[in-house]
């Protein structure tokens, strides 16, 4: 069912089960300094602790041409990931149907709008009658555009927010994920009331607002696609320079992982928006017209953000250091609150190493384009206990609805950083203590557990390798 399907994008966890810890004895459990069990100091939540419980840091774990050969053989071989270039010519009305019918199915829970009230039914007749399938033609001429700032990716073609608990607004059902600025994507369809576009991202494919995309013809987007030289965005954001004279690219939000042209031969004398551009690069953004048509504008960033002008060497120190860059950042569901999720937090990561991945847990746990261990029922519990005690740092484990990147060990025990909504743990007198974390957290693997009978390890459906 779609709902259960959207369910397996993180907090499901958080709120079908909450995490526990393993009792460790007859005495109460004390709290230590940082509220977290496991966590008994500061220096525990800097990078370069971890890095140095590693034996090789900076040793290459995959060179770029590896990874680009991994690239081609995900969008190869993984029905979750659209390569725009292999699109044809035209579209069938059941293609552009089935995309949206996967995609946009009401929820079968009760829902309750952001006063708590019950979400009233004809919402669900509403939200049918504006997908437009009717209008959807025979065949159509496949059009293209690009996004032109950070863009919620929905559900359905409204901002309507929708909740399965009375008391918790943080996840909206309605929420998929979120594009930047640059991202390519096929136009499949357009809603009933035209504000909203149905399009396929590289690795989406959801409702959004008509002006966050600016439509081009097919090559001025597709020959963006990789397009040199650029600079890759590699701190959780960085913003373009503010510029009064093009506000379409003034202080523009760049996330993690986000890759954009340079213009290299940009006369260095000459001004940017009005401004100088001797300390900042010059690069090269979508803007959208007022007739809706795909531009670009030149604009700025500043050299001391935290830019590159490739991705990052695959080494387990850059693992460690981007995913520590986001630590502390609020839990956003679907991308929402301008953060992300679980496995918005681990695919973020590994873009600022130039390695793709599908968005949603249940299609990286089981994406034929990585190496993964799959546990089933008759996995015992040694056997998956020692499959956790030899996990490297970058390795990715997945639970029911939530995944965890690994950072290293311990005496011996593995530790993840992860986006979670929170924890508890037996207090070592068969009493629980909850604790709420809802952001990207620092925690130790093996006392986590799934339920009052079942840890973490014993759960576990999946563990990614993105290594050789």
């Amino acid at each position: 069912m779609r709902f259960m399907s959207r369910l397996t994008l993180c907090l499901w966890v958080a709120l079908a089960a909450n995490p526990v810890f393993a009792e460790k004895g007859p005495d109460a459990v004390p709290v230590p300094p940082s509220g977290v069990l496991g966590i008994s100091n500061n220096v525990m939540l800097a990078p370069d602790f971890w890095i140095r419980q590693s034996a090789q840091p900076d040793r290459v774990l995959l060179d770029a041409a590896e990874i680009g050969k991994h690239n081609a053989n995900l969008f190869k071989v993984d029905p979750s990931m659209h390569d725009l270039r292999a699109m044809p010519a035209t579209l069938d009305r059941a293609t552009v149907n089935g995309w949206i019918n996967d995609l946009s199915q009401y929820p079968t829970r009760k829902l309750y709008d952001v006063h708590g009230q019950p979400v009233p039914e004809g919402l669900r007749k509403e939200l049918a009658d504006a997908l437009a399938l009717d209008a959807v033609p025979e065949k159509q001429s496949t059009r293209y555009g690009m996004i032109v700032q950070r863009a919620a990716l929905r559900t359905f073609p409204t901002d309507t927010r929708v909740f399965t608990s009375n008391d918790d607004t943080d996840i909206d059902r309605f929420q998929e994920t979120a594009e930047f600025p640059g991202t390519p994507v096929l136009i499949a369809q357009t809603s009933r009331d035209g504000r909203w576009l149905f399009v396929v991202s590289p690795r989406y494919a959801a409702w959004t607002h008509r002006e966050n995309v600016a439509e081009g013809h097919a090559d001025d987007v597709l020959a963006r696609i990789g397009r040199t030289p650029r600079r890759i965005v590699t701190g959780s954001t960085v913003r373009t320079v503010f510029t009064p004279e093009q506000p379409a690219v003034s202080q523009l939000q760049l996330d993690m992982g986000v890759a954009v042209p340079v213009l290299a031969d940009h006369p260095a004398d000459q001004p940017v928006n009005g401004q100088s551009p001797y300390a900042s690069h010059v690069v090269e953004l979508p803007i959208r017209g007022v007739d809706g048509k795909l531009g670009f504008s030149p604009a700025l960033i500043q050299r001391n953000a935290d830019t590159q002008d490739d991705y990052l060497p695959l080494t387990e120190a850059n693992i460690i250091r981007q995913a520590f860059k986001f630590l502390g950042e609020r839990y956003g569901w679907g991308h929402d609150y301008d953060g992300r999720d679980c496995s918005g937090f681990v695919s973020d990561v590994y873009r600022s190493l130039g390695v793709e991945m599908p968005r949603n847990t249940s299609k990286q746990a089981t994406s034929p384009g990585f190496t993964h261990q799959a546990f089933g029922d008759k996995d015992s519990h040694d056997a998956r206990l020692k499959a956790a005690m030899a996990l490297q740092v970058g390795d990715l484990v997945y639970i029911p609805g939530h995944v965890m990147m690994v950072i290293g060990k311990l005496d011996g025990a593995p530790y993840v950083i992860h986006d979670t909504g929170g924890m508890a743990y037996r207090d070592g007198k068969g009493g629980m203590r909850h604790v709420k974390l809802n952001e990207v957290s620092v925690t130790p693997l093996l006392p986590l557990m799934y339920d009052d009978k079942h840890t973490y390890v014993d759960r576990m459906t999946s563990i990614v390798h993105v290594r050789p």
